[in-house]
């Protein structure tokens, strides 16, 4: 189970290319986010020669003008994360993964005013843009990356007596939804709109014959470990990246 929700995670957070080189996927999305810019080996055939495998990693990603990223998780081979170390990789945003086993007996939203797209819209990039700051290069990545992708999303935004105050998104596939992207104006935090929001993705997404829930959460983000953890999301692995400047 815990390889087949890594796997929804790389399909529903799309790349703009992905090579694959003996069985590690690399993807490439100009820079936008580590998700869609960095190595992940899921599948390593044994007779690998792991530091030749590293070197070409490196190559491409430099090529293409990106920074040297890998993602490690629990399906990686375990001496990688040691190898990269000893090459001066730094530690980046150890994460958990966690998981909602079942969306039975979910609270009901008492927040009623949210709007739900099916697809990637300009409201919502301008409402993520007002309170992630992301830029107008990356903006135009993300809709390429989401206006492509054959996952059935929900785009949400959630509002307080008409103004935005919070969006995020479902992506559902093979049953189970993963949540992104949840994030809440800054000062409309500690409102409880980001659980508000969460509830709404989750009935939409039952709704849409959803039975489970998966989110990815920077460890030290403890206000949103907090809400997780109250409606019963639970840590099934945890992942970081490694990444490294390398001049070409």
């Amino acid at each position: 189970m815990l390889k087949r929700i890594e796997e929804l995670t790389l399909n529903a957070w799309p790349a703009l290319q992905t090579l694959t080189h003996h069985g590690w996927l690399l993807r490439f999305a100009d820079g936008y986010t580590k998700r869609s810019n960095s190595i992940n080996a899921l599948y390593t055939d044994p007779s690998i020669d792991l530091d030749a495998q590293i070197h070409e990693c490196e190559r491409l990603y430099v090529k293409a003008g990106l920074d040297v990223i890998f993602k490690i998780t629990p399906f990686n081979p375990q001496e990688l994360d040691r190898m990269l170390d000893s090459r001066g990789y730094s530690i980046l945003d150890p994460t958990s993964l966690k998981v909602l086993d079942h969306l039975d007996h979910l609270e009901l939203p008492t927040h009623k005013e949210v709007k739900i797209e099916e697809r990637l819209t300009d409201e919502w990039l301008s409402v993520l843009t007002e309170i992630t700051g992301i830029s107008e290069k990356y903006k135009a990545v993300k809709r390429q990356l989401f206006n492509y992708s054959v996952i059935q999303y929900g785009f949400f935004i959630l509002y307080d007596q008409g103004e935005p105050v919070a969006c995020g998104i479902g992506a559902i596939e093979q049953g189970a939804v993963g949540i992104f992207d949840l994030a809440t104006a800054p000062a409309c935090r500690n409102r409880g709109f980001g659980k508000q929001l969460l509830l709404h993705i989750l009935h939409w997404a039952k709704k849409h014959g959803a039975a489970s829930s998966y989110l990815q959460v920077v460890q030290n983000n403890v206000a949103a470990n907090r809400l997780y953890d109250r409606l019963q999301y639970r840590e099934i692995y945890s992942y970081w990246y490694r990444h490294k400047r390398i001049e070409g």
